[in-house]
């Protein structure tokens, strides 16, 4: 093969993002130029163009790499061409298309446009939906400034630094369309720019362009950044501007999934093409809920977005004066208390309603229960989709190879077949050497960052020795909200240490998590922690990473042994790092909140901390710590050092397989996705 033909073949595996979510292709990607591969924060795009003509020469020329290539190449095909589980079981809705708006989409760590749990859901959501043959496309907004990236300073502050994503060295396109979207007394453009995720495009909204002044700019700055005014008209943006950008681009969708209240305004939007095309007022609203499904992740009332209603239907009287819509109206599709509440407005805008986990359900049905007049709870038209993730995005190359190798296949696309039976057969000793390695590679890529973070601080470090390959290694990481209690563990710093400290069984912990810019409770908390790892009482056995993203989530949840999650029940509306887990081997010890109550059976993990509320929040905690280090104490610890005559924990494994037998299977999006078309997309598309 030519250097050029190869650059090209490269290029056109980079462009899709589906091979972000297969282990070998990425494996190949990270293999092209490692130093470039982490220089680059794994741009494929930029490590492909980089490669000189020796390095192509060379790559050409090796049998085994244009083998693997190949293979690789041959899997896409499969995978995008194919015949799909949806036209298999769906023969009848071949005119069903759906939008699925959010405000944030994590697709890959290269790509900044994500914050958090939201975004990576919402990732996960579009890759699910291509490997099932879904027809769904994505709708959102690009983010030059993304999201930040996260230093820790040596006193534990947050350092806050934007990156400077162009949107032209990505896999994003120009679709050649531009919209301009009226708000109040001025208009803004917006390019439609496109990536292709898999099967499945996702159209996003750039207004850093010309002839937009700088306050216009600024809805494509930076991810959440802004107040209340620019969060507005961001959301303006998404929800009416994505409307727009669906129909220049010749997109005809027959359901629209709002993904959270961010993206409600398309509701208006869609009430205004109803009027326009000849509804009455109560036919064209009735239209509009006939199409739209609506997915809720806060659990707390303050984390629902709010404005001044004046402000509102002054943002939005371009959209609503022409087709006849009232200003009052349009206030009470979203009043909530003399305010303005997207929740409510994209709660009373549609047919079907859901939380993201059992628990969440009841809480969501309580919290909007006069809203929707009810006196039981029982009768609010809420349901639950539980949440999952996409088992192949998040998969060590490792794990992947050992799983396959022992007969589960996870090329399997079938949401009712449960390969993960045979994780039960598999011999203690080849999974006990399967998170050994994985163990040593976190521990190796843990040293690698807290070496860099020293030399950006402008010191020289040795981390060689830093934390033990075959220690119990447990691990937090996720958003630094002050709910999730990150500094919960060592509210007894004595207890702690002597659980850390242990001579003969030792236990290491690893921390990793952003908060919010604004967050300065969040901030603190993080702050705490650092403090606590450089005590002489836990240095060398507790360590905190700085830059906490997809990356980085990744190898820790490859790496950990254990997923510690402590949050205030039940504000944890699903949670999905804990189930990336058990695909490596690893198990999880958590609060009863979000998912886990669905998945934890007494054989699979530990659950600890009351299913009751306790109001006074000293008590709570002390509580909720004291169970976690019983049960580190008497079970987690023991278990995991007790050995037997072939050096192998058996307690330890026992429980290991039976989290691989039992969260894998249901706790994918593969399932999501199906119980979506199931429960929401068919039923609305038909209605």
């Amino acid at each position: 093969m030519k250097a050029h033909d190869l650059r090209s073949q490269l290029n056109e595996l980079a462009m899709n993002l589906w091979w972000t979510w297969s282990p070998p292709a990425r494996r190949l990607m990270a293999g092209l130029d490692p130093d470039a591969w982490r220089s680059t924060g794994h741009d494929a795009l930029a490590v492909i163009a980089g490669l000189d003509d020796d390095r192509l020469e060379e790559l050409a020329s090796c049998d085994v790499f244009l083998e693997t290539l190949s293979t690789v190449h041959r899997h896409r095909r499969e995978a995008l061409e194919g015949t799909t589980w949806f036209d298999r079981t769906c023969p009848d809705a071949d005119d069903l298309r759906i939008a699925y708006f959010c405000s944030e989409f994590g697709l890959h760590e290269s790509l900044p446009q994500y914050a958090g749990g939201l975004g990576i859901l919402a990732g996960d959501h579009l890759r699910s939906a291509s490997d099932l043959g879904i027809p769904l496309v994505g709708v959102g907004i690009v983010y030059h400034g993304g999201y930040y990236r996260q230093g820790i300073e040596a006193d534990g502050s947050t350092r806050v630094e934007h990156p400077d994503f162009d949107p032209d060295g990505s896999p994003m396109r120009d679709t050649g369309c531009v919209i301009d979207v009226p708000m109040g007394d001025r208009t803004v453009a917006a390019r439609v720019l496109r990536m292709q995720v898999g099967r499945c495009p996702l159209y996003l909204l750039d207004a850093d362009i010309e002839p937009n002044d700088e306050a216009d700019r600024a809805l494509s700055g930076w991810l959440y950044g802004g107040g209340p005014d620019l969060r507005m008209r961001r959301q303006m943006l998404l929800g009416v501007g994505g409307a727009m950008a669906l129909r220049a681009v010749g997109e005809t969708v027959t359901v629209d999934h709002l993904n959270e209240g961010h993206a409600a305004f398309v509701c208006v939007q869609r009430l205004r093409e109803a009027i326009d095309a000849g509804l009455g007022p109560e036919e064209a609203m009735d239209a509009v809920r006939r199409r739209t499904v609506f997915t809720t992740h806060t659990p707390v009332p303050a984390g629902h977005d709010r404005y001044d209603i004046d402000a509102v239907t002054s943002l939005l009287s371009p959209i609503t004066g022409p087709a006849g819509i009232t200003d009052a109206t349009l206030a009470e599709l979203g009043r909530e208390h003399e305010q303005f509440c997207m929740t409510v407005l994209a709660l009373r805008c549609s047919n079907h309603v859901n939380g993201v986990s059992r628990l969440h359900g009841l809480v969501t049905k309580e919290m909007w229960q006069d809203i929707y007049g009810e006196r039981r709870r029982e009768a609010v038209p809420i349901m639950h989709v539980t949440n999952g993730i996409h088992l192949g995005a998040w998969m060590h190359s490792d794990a992947w190879e050992f799983w396959r190798r022992h007969g589960i296949d996870l090329d399997s696309v079938d949401p009712d077949t449960d390969p993960w039976k045979q994780a039960d057969s598999i011999e203690p000793a080849e999974l006990w050497s399967l998170r050994n390695t994985l163990r040593a590679d976190f521990i190796g890529e843990v040293r690698r960052r807290v070496e860099a973070r020293a030399r950006r601080l402008g010191t020289e470090v040795d981390a060689s020795g830093l934390l033990d390959p075959a220690v119990l290694t447990i691990g937090f990481a996720r958003r630094f909200a002050t709910y999730k209690r990150a500094p919960l563990v060592f509210r007894d710093p004595a207890r702690l240490a002597a659980i850390l400290g242990d001579p003969d069984r030792p236990v290491q912990l690893i921390f990793a998590g952003k908060a919010h810019p604004d967050d300065l409770g969040g901030q603190d908390y993080l702050r705490q922690v650092f403090e606590h790892a450089g005590s002489n009482v836990f240095r060398d056995r507790v360590v905190v990473l700085e830059d906490y993203d997809i990356a980085l989530g990744r190898s820790l949840v490859s790496g950990c042994d254990l997923w510690l999650n402590t949050p205030i029940r039940p504000r944890e509306a699903s949670g999905t790092s804990g189930m990336k887990v058990p695909i490596h081997g690893g198990m999880n010890v958590s609060i009863p909140d979000g998912w886990w109550p669905e998945a934890m059976d007494g054989t699979n993990g530990w659950s600890f901390g009351s299913e009751e509320e306790i109001e006074d929040p000293e008590e709570r905690d002390r509580r909720d710590v004291e169970e976690l280090y019983d049960l580190l104490e008497s079970e987690i610890v023991p278990a995991y050092y007790e050995r037997n005559e072939h050096g192998l924990p058996d307690r330890w494994l026992h429980r290991v397989r039976r989290s691989a037998v039992t969260v894998p299977p249901v706790f994918n999006t593969h399932r999501m996705l199906a119980q979506y078309l199931e429960q929401a997309y068919l039923p609305t598309h038909r209605g």
